[in-house]
């Protein structure tokens, strides 16, 4: 009977698959062994393997393909670049889906630069932007993140994830989306479905229920297209490093910056990083000095971080405006600051060009490599600020890498292709300084019992709360590490939600561990899943706990 029911399966599928080819051409339905091994990859370490891959161009293609996929109830799962690192890469949550490949899709469809927007497509990544809006000559800038020039904005936009510029909390900038639905219809919405519409993506809710959030982190529809606010270049941008001198002293330094953020004075997402981001940043586990173990031994942390001026918290954040408003910025950051421990180093275009020269007067004397260093990470910073992204920031995911940064790095950094580990939990937190060394505590009590040194960083990604990042980077060609990274990454979100500080994404690897109690909110959630996708093919397990479960 088993053999049966397969067969069964195959022969629909098949069809399906022939279908699906005469749709986006033989070309660009894919199913040798290469691409599905490709798409297996995952810094995750739990490859799972897909049916096919189908590359559409446009939404009329992604439509045609949803109505085939409907008709031989065939799980589809879509990406934008396939560049989700930690929380999944380009993996579906179950094997067998098939995987639409949305980076074809890659057309800046408008910019309106009086209005200061752009009409992207899902395969638009923040490097095309970044370089459209400066040969085209605009006077605007996109948000980006740190995970690489070649990620897509949709594919982060819709896990809701944030940058480091005034519009940084990326969502608030969305205003019109387009998105296939599982019955193939195209829904626009906010005013978008009014095709007179002249505010289509100025004005985001439209009139009537406000549905924009429904697809992001979900498994409701398919984005194919939406628009996305640009901030007018500043006429001035000041970057600034606060230095915390001791661990403890965070809390009093977050306490005295969240007025400033409140009130507005810090326009930007500022981003506290721990002694161990910033060290992973500059090189990879010194595997010479520590054969054994993933964890720095305390004094050969302590003398990695003296070596390298790093202090045990660094805060980093960018001042926007007229040369007005960013002096009167700067007063009230280093008034603020006065009380407390902590020191703000200010970088501008000018103090980089300083620093490079004296790095380059210094040679190769220590305190010559760490002006050198600083430099560097002061002009990947400024670059960021301004809508230009940079691989620099991904260095961290090679940390316990065997051969440790490619030497083509950053450029095309890839951490899944290029085999790291890395596992992400990102818990929301309030904008307290407590908060931030309770959970700090929670997670390092867990990282040292299984052997694992402790990636944070926290970043304010509204006026009112932190979004953490705790990073478990592990060595995957050690299958005992790679056992006990997946058991730490485990142990420390349940701690986390325990102590009800829930996470604001998840990995496709930890989607079940959403509903311990089958609460009324994912039971809603199924029950709009339900009347959208009836025959469950999109995404299947996808913010799904009840189905991911079954998928274990």
């Amino acid at each position: 009977m088993t053999n049966l029911s397969e067969l069964r399966g195959a022969l629909r599928h098949g069809a399906a698959l022939e279908a699906m080819a005469a749709v986006v051409g033989a070309d660009h339905l894919l199913a040798d062994e290469a691409t599905l091994a490709a798409y297996a990859r995952s810094t995750a370490a739990r490859a799972v393997r897909p049916l096919a891959v189908a590359r559409p161009a446009n939404a009329a293609e992604v439509a045609d393909l949803v109505r085939i996929a409907a008709a031989h109830r065939l799980a589809v799962y879509p990406v934008s670049t396939g560049k989700n690192w930690g929380y999944g890469d380009a993996c579906a949550v179950g094997a067998g889906q098939l995987i639409l490949d949305l980076s074809r899709m890659n057309r800046i469809v408008q910019v309106d630069p009086e209005l200061a927007y752009a009409v992207i497509e899902p395969g638009v990544t923040q490097r095309q932007l970044s370089d459209f809006l400066r040969e085209q000559g605009h006077a605007l800038w996109a948000d980006c993140t740190g995970a690489g020039p070649d990620t897509s904005y949709i594919g982060n936009i819709m896990e809701r994830g944030f940058g480091h510029s005034p519009y940084g909390n990326r969502l608030q900038h969305v205003a019109g989306m387009q998105v296939v639905l599982a019955s193939g219809e195209v829904l626009d919405t906010g005013f978008g479905h009014y095709r007179q519409a002249r505010a289509a993506h100025l004005f985001p809710y439209g009139v009537g229920p406000f549905l924009d959030g429904l697809f992001t982190q979900s498994n409701m529809g398919i984005v194919t297209r939406l628009g996305i606010w640009l901030m007018p270049q500043a006429e001035c941008v000041n970057h600034f490093l606060c230095s915390v001198p001791a661990h403890a002293d965070i809390a009093q330094v977050v306490d005295a910056l969240r007025p400033l953020r409140l009130d507005g004075t810090l326009r930007s997402i500022l981003h506290i990083g721990n002694d161990m981001r910033v060290l992973s940043g500059g090189r990879a586990f010194p595997r010479a000095d520590v054969p054994e173990g993933a964890r720095l031994p305390p004094t050969l942390r302590a003398a990695l971080c003296e070596a390298g001026g790093i202090p045990p918290w660094t805060v980093s954040g960018a001042l926007y405006g007229s040369d007005a408003q960013v002096a009167a910025a700067r007063s009230a950051l280093k008034r603020a600051l006065r009380p407390t421990p902590a020191h703000a180093r200010f970088v501008t275009a000018r103090s980089l060009r300083l620093g490079a020269l004296a790095g380059r007067l210094l040679g190769p004397t220590p305190l010559g490599r760490q002006l050198r260093a600083r430099v560097a990470l002061g002009e990947s910073l400024f670059e960021m600020n301004r809508g230009v992204p940079n691989g620099r920031f991904l260095a961290g995911a090679y940390w316990r890498r065997r051969g440790g940064l490619p030497g083509s790095f950053p450029e095309a950094a890839d951490p899944a292709r290029d085999n790291c580990g890395l596992l992400w939990v990102s818990p929301v937190l309030p904008l307290r300084g407590a908060d931030l060394l309770a959970v700090h505590a929670l997670a390092e009590a867990q990282f040292e019992r299984h052997g694992f040194d402790l990636f944070a960083t926290f970043s304010m990604i509204n006026e009112r709360s932190l979004g953490g990042v705790l990073t478990v980077a592990y060595d995957k060609d050690d299958p005992a590490e790679a056992a006990r990274a997946r058991a730490c990454h485990d142990a420390v979100f349940r701690e986390m939600f325990e102590a009800g500080y829930i996470p604001y994404r998840v990995g496709n690897h930890a989607m079940a561990a959403l509903d311990p109690a089958g609460d009324s909110y994912w039971r809603t959630v199924a029950a709009l899943k339900a009347a959208l996708d009836p025959h469950g093919i999109l995404a299947p397990g996808r913010y799904e706990p009840g189905v991911a479960a079954g998928m274990e």
